[in-house]
C-alpha cells in the first residue's frame, strides 16, 4: 500500500518513521493542509491508497487556554481540508487521529466508552481543540454513511515519550514535568492541585498500534487507544522525580486544574489488537529521560 501520513514531522509522525519508513511523511514544509486546492491537487497526484491523518496544532493546558481561536481555526480546517480531499479523489482508506480530549468534560461512569463521546461538552480548558476533534469524526462517519468509505478515526489519550516536545511554554504535562525537575535545584512548581488523574500513552506505543488500526480498524467507533493506568498528577510528578533521582520541594499552585479525569476504556482497541502490550509509565519515563538527556533541551 502507497500510505500517507499528514504530521509526519511532528512528535508522532517522527517516530511512526522508525516503525513504518517505507510510508510517505509530510510536513507542512511539503504540503500547506490549510490549503483545500493544495492538498486536493497533492492528492490526487500522488493517488495514495491509504492516509493517516495525525497532523494537528497542539499544545498543552495553558497555551490551549490562552490560544483557542488559534487552536480551533488551524485544527478545524485542516481536517476539513484533509477529508474532504481524500473524499473527492477517491483515496480508498482513512484513518484519522482524534483525541479522549474529545471527550465530555463530567461523565457518570468511568472509564468511559467509544459511545459517551458526544454526551456532553469537553474541558473548558481545552474546549476549542476538543470540538475540532468532534467535528472531523462527524465529517468522517457523514462520509461513511452517504458513501459507503472506509474511512475510520481513533483517540489517543495523553501522549510522551521520546522526541516529544520540551518547551515548557507549549509543551504537555509530562515533557514539561521532566524538563522542570531536570533543571531544578530546590523547588519545583506546577499548575493545579496535582490531584486530576490521567492515562499517559507512550508514543512508541501509539505507533505499534496505527498499522494495527489501518488494517483492522473499519468501523464508525472512535476508537479509544490507551493504557491501564490512570494516575494522579502527583503521582506521576513523584514518578519522574525519583526516575531523575533529586531531592526537590515540589509545590502546587491550586489554579488551572484542568479536566479532574477523563479515563477511557480501551476494551475495543483490545478486541481489534488482543496481542497489543502497553509499556508502563515508569518504563515509559526511564526511555524518555535517556533520550531527554541526549538531547539538545538539556543545555546544563
Amino acid at each position: 500500500m502507497k500510505v500517507i501520513v499528514t504530521g509526519g514531522s511532528g512528535f508522532v509522525g517522527r517516530r511512526l518513521q522508525l516503525i513504518r519508513p517505507d510510508w510517505i511523511y509530510l510536513s507542512s514544509k511539503d504540503l500547506d493542509l490549510l490549503d483545500a486546492d493544495g492538498v486536493v491537487s497533492y492528492f490526487s497526484k500522488e493517488k495514495p491508497d491509504a492516509v493517516v491523518h495525525l497532523a494537528a496544532k497542539v499544545g498543552g493546558i495553558k497555551d490551549n487556554a490562552e490560544h483557542p481561536a488559534d487552536f480551533f481555526y488551524q485544527n478545524a480546517k485542516m481536517n476539513i481540508n484533509v477529508v474532504d480531499a481524500c473524499r473527492a479523489v477517491g483515496v480508498p482508506r482513512l484513518l484519522a487521529s482524534l483525541s479522549t480530549c474529545a471527550f465530555p468534560n463530567v461523565l457518570p461512569m468511568y472509564p468511559y466508552d467509544e459511545s459517551a463521546l458526544l454526551e456532553g461538552p469537553p474541558a473548558e480548558t481545552n474546549l476549542a481543540y476538543g470540538y475540532t476533534k468532534r467535528l472531523m469524526w462527524v465529517h468522517i462517519n457523514s462520509l461513511r454513511k452517504q458513501f459507503g468509505l472506509d474511512y475510520s478515526c481513533f483517540s489517543p489519550s495523553n501522549l510522551y515519550g521520546p522526541e516529544d516536545n520540551f518547551d515548557l511554554e507549549t509543551s504537555h504535562f509530562v515533557a514539561a514535568a521532566i524538563r522542570k525537575l531536570h533543571e531544578s535545584t530546590n523547588t519545583v512548581e506546577f499548575w493545579g492541585t496535582g490531584k486530576p488523574l490521567r492515562q499517559q500513552l507512550y508514543v512508541d506505543d501509539l505507533c505499534r498500534a496505527i498499522p494495527m488500526l489501518l488494517d483492522r480498524h473499519h468501523t464508525c467507533d472512535p476508537v479509544i487507544v490507551a493504557p491501564n493506568e490512570n494516575l494522579s498528577i502527583e503521582e506521576m510528578v513523584n514518578a519522574v522525580s525519583t526516575i531523575i533521582n533529586k531531592d526537590l520541594i515540589i509545590k502546587y499552585t491550586g489554579e488551572l486544574d484542568g479536566q479532574y479525569r477523563k479515563d477511557g476504556d480501551n476494551a475495543k482497541f483490545l478486541e481489534l489488537c488482543p496481542e497489543f502490550k502497553f509499556t508502563s509509565f515508569t518504563d515509559g519515563i526511564v526511555k524518555t529521560y535517556e533520550w531527554y538527556e541526549k538531547s539538545t533541551y538539556n543545555r546544563n
